[in-house]
């Protein structure tokens, strides 16, 4: 028993370590993102786990052996890991609102058309104590609402009130995976939740998959899916004139490449004439720079063994085409507002490939471009709730509802502010 013990403690406190201090890059990043992000999201679940288990040992079996006395001081090593990722992950608030305020001015909560109230800046434990459990009461879905001719990597679920207002401002949701996995059901779901429960519509979207899909399908199945929101969506209580888009990594880059090319026709074709313009975007650990000019080495590796293999046209040629794929190189003066969130221990896309696409994008755009580096969080920290996910949620729905008051300020949308 006391070996058994020690063994869980030295895991518990390696995967604490790897949550802390990730190894970075290389083969090792894909392993040390998946341990890292579920030990750190997970914390509060884990110091409980772990105190359990020392606690119970300790009942049984005592202190009496030299493995008990280790496998105590691995768990008391741990737990204080464990406190510091709870911290870390409560300061995603601040770290939210200082990149709110710095981008959209001091004074911006003045401009929203809900004031946050206590409650909702407050960390929601009883929530967190049902992480996977993903529901609301006034959250209705609908589901596999086919937006073009192809089958299920075609197909949309809507997220709405239950009472289906009218006229509601829409959250387009783009999944991520690598361009080659992943679907509609698994990503996205606490911030399309949150956004559905205060009025809005959020779309989440399938798009076609490679090594069988090859860019941009991928880009023009997205720009397929806004333009039938366009289209049909007032027929599900929105108001097609406001459509902010947000995704993930590979998501997180489309959503960004959406809208970056408002007014590229030659990934519309079929449906030149279609709007498939957005009005706020908010990526998520996006993948901006396919030409490695960040000087990443994730941005490298992944050129060469991911998306030249898999992702790319095979007739696509370096680095002109690749550049033309990348957000960081469609930079325009003409961006809607965008609000970049990235985490600072991310393995899989390092936070120096998203500060350069920020500051080019500053350096160009007419319309605010907020910038969020979550410390401490990994690649898809935001896929179930959690304590810096949550904060993460709310300051992106400050984030869209400035950008919608905004908008109807200026007489670009007709509706009155959500909530």
């Amino acid at each position: 028993m006391s070996d058994r013990f020690l063994a869980r403690q030295l895991i518990t406190l390696g995967l604490t370590a790897n949550a802390t201090r990730p190894i970075p890059g290389g083969p090792a990043s894909v392993p040390a993102f998946f341990a890292g992000w579920l030990t750190a999201e997970l914390a509060p679940q884990l110091l409980t786990a772990t105190a359990l288990d020392a606690i119970g040992h300790i009942a049984r079996h005592g202190l009496g052996s030299r493995r008990d006395r280790l496998g105590l001081a691995a768990a008391a090593i741990s737990s204080a890991g464990y406190a510091a990722l709870i911290r870390a992950g409560n300061r995603a608030g601040a770290e939210v609102e200082h990149a709110l305020r710095e981008a959209l001015g001091a004074d911006y909560a003045e401009h929203l058309g809900r004031t946050p109230e206590p409650g909702d800046l407050a960390t929601p434990w009883r929530q967190l104590a049902w992480p996977f459990r993903m529901r609301h009461v006034d959250v209705v879905k609908d589901r596999r609402l086919p937006y073009a001719p192809g089958g299920r990597r075609f197909e949309m679920d809507i997220y709405r009130r239950r009472d289906l207002p009218v006229g509601r401002p829409v959250l387009l949701q783009v999944h991520g995976g690598a361009w080659m996995i992943g679907s509609k059901q698994q990503q996205g779901i606490p911030l399309m939740l949150q956004m559905a429960a205060r009025g809005w519509v959020c779309v989440a979207v399938n798009y076609p998959l490679s090594p069988r899909a090859r860019w941009p399908e991928h880009l023009i199945a997205v720009k397929r899916a806004t333009a039938w929101i366009r289209e049909h969506g007032s027929e599900y209580g929105a108001d097609p004139s406001f459509v902010a888009v947000t995704g993930g990594s590979a998501g997180g880059h489309l959503a960004a490449m959406l809208a970056l090319t408002a007014d590229d026709k030659s990934l519309q074709p079929g449906f030149e004439d279609a709007d498939t313009a957005v009005q706020a975007c908010v990526p998520h650990y996006g993948v901006y720079d396919l030409t490695a000019e960040s000087g990443s080495r994730s941005s490298r590796d992944m050129l060469d063994n991911l998306t030249s293999r898999f992702v790319m046209n095979r007739a696509a040629s370096y680095p002109d085409d690749y550049r033309a794929a990348s957000p960081l190189s469609r930079v325009r003066a003409d961006a809607p507002p965008f609000f970049v969130i990235h985490g600072s221990n991310d393995t899989l896309v390092p936070a120096p490939e998203a500060r350069r696409f920020v500051d080019r994008l500053r350096a160009v755009s007419n319309s605010p471009v907020a910038y969020a580096e979550i410390g401490g969080a990994q690649h898809a920290f935001d896929v179930f709730p959690s304590i810096r996910s949550a904060h993460v949620v709310r300051g992106v729905e400050r984030f869209l509802d400035w950008t919608l008051t905004r908008a109807a300020t200026h007489g670009a949308a007709s509706h009155p502010p959500a909530g």
